[in-house]
């Protein structure tokens, strides 16, 4: 099965809206098959793994399977992988993770157990649900998982009062954040970082040119300039401006003929948030990665809309009042209102720490 782990994290950022799957056909003991899911509409593991077999000289009948989640059982762009393994003669299936799709959960186990296949699950199971954490999420909830990502000093400041940020942390550190942006399915920023930083917003990674990152900007008066980076680059048709009715059409006009401009209900601090999750989610992005300053990481973490932070810890101090934040807003009243993590993870980048945890309450 970590072997399974192991081949599904090769799909790393280039699934979705699928979830990555791994799978390994072992017979007498030795491994003579595996796959994995490479890309949406393309085959998934369990026929790659089989096909990897017989390309080989083995047949499938008689051997078991491993496989990092429940093989599917209805038609979508490929058929069942349940028929197959039956067809196979596969005589035992081991499964990590059960479907999270409450409409699907465990009917491909039945399917296979009809058949006369002996099917056992849950083998690393926590491990297999956490490689598809954002897929589990968005299938049940229908909004992609959030993360908030920022990198910052011990003392919480993201940028000088004079707006410095570049670096803060490390080479090591930055490539981890280049990671994150190829695991997700869009990054969002408000129109404050594009105004001072004029970001690419792209992942710089040796796989860079597989992946298709959507980059989502909160702009409610269409602020954004022509020249940016997000609007003049070649790769304009990932970008989304969400603009409100406040912006002045000629600005969204001039936008829309370089990028998309969705229009978003308003709320008193800006752009809804909740619609526009809603909204993304209904699109079949499955993970946000947000990289905003201050004020946007608030609203989102504030106000309960993240599950997840990757905070990056430079060994600096800038202090000052007027230095920005890594979270800004109101903030919490109380020890009590302060947002708690859980699954807290900490790793050591070169001279800096990254944390990564989910929000207590999710």
């Amino acid at each position: 099965m970590r072997r399974a782990l192991a081949l599904a994290r090769r799909a790393l950022g280039l699934t979705s809206p699928n979830p990555m799957v791994g799978a390994v056909l072992v017979k007498r003991g030795r491994a003579i098959g595996e796959g994995w899911h490479t890309r949406a509409g393309e085959a998934h593991a369990e026929p790659k793994a089989i096909l990897d077999a017989q390309s080989r000289g083995h047949s499938p009948a008689g051997a078991t399977l491993y496989v990092t989640l429940e093989p599917c059982c209805t038609h979508g762009r490929t058929p069942p992988c349940t028929e197959l393994l039956i067809r196979s003669g596969v005589k035992r299936v081991i499964v990590g993770a059960t479907d999270p799709n409450p409409k699907h959960a465990g009917r491909g186990f039945a399917v296979l157990r009809r058949a006369g296949i002996e099917v056992i699950h849950g083998v690393l199971a926590a491990e297999c649900a956490r490689l598809n954490a954002a897929f589990n999420h968005w299938i049940v909830r229908g909004t992609p998982l959030v993360t908030v990502k920022a990198a910052m000093t011990l003392d919480g400041k993201m940028a000088t009062a004079s707006g410095e940020s570049k670096w803060i942390t490390g080479e090591a550190a930055r490539r981890e954040g280049h990671r994150l942006r190829l695991a997700a399915d869009a990054v969002l920023v408000g129109i404050e970082t594009v105004l001072a930083d004029d970001p690419a917003l792209t992942v710089r990674l040796p796989r860079a040119r597989e992946n298709t990152l959507r980059r989502i900007i909160l702009d409610s008066r269409a602020r954004t300039p022509l020249a940016a980076k997000i609007v003049s680059d070649e790769m304009s048709q990932l970008t989304t401006i969400v603009v409100t009715r406040d912006a002045p059409a000629r600005r969204v006009a001039a936008l829309s003929r370089r990028v998309r401009v969705l229009e978003a209900p308003a709320t008193a601090d800006g752009v809804d948030l909740r619609w526009l999750l809603k909204r993304l989610g209904k699109e079949d992005v499955t993970s946000l990665l947000v990289e905003g300053g201050g004020t946007v990481n608030a609203a989102f973490l504030l106000g309960g809309l993240a599950q997840r932070v990757a905070f990056f810890y430079a060994p600096k101090i800038i202090g000052g009042r007027d230095a920005h934040k890594a979270v800004a807003g109101v903030g919490a009243s109380s020890l009590k209102e302060a947002l708690c993590l859980r699954d807290v993870r900490w790793r050591k980048l070169g001279p800096d720490l990254m944390l990564t945890a989910c929000l207590a309450a999710v």
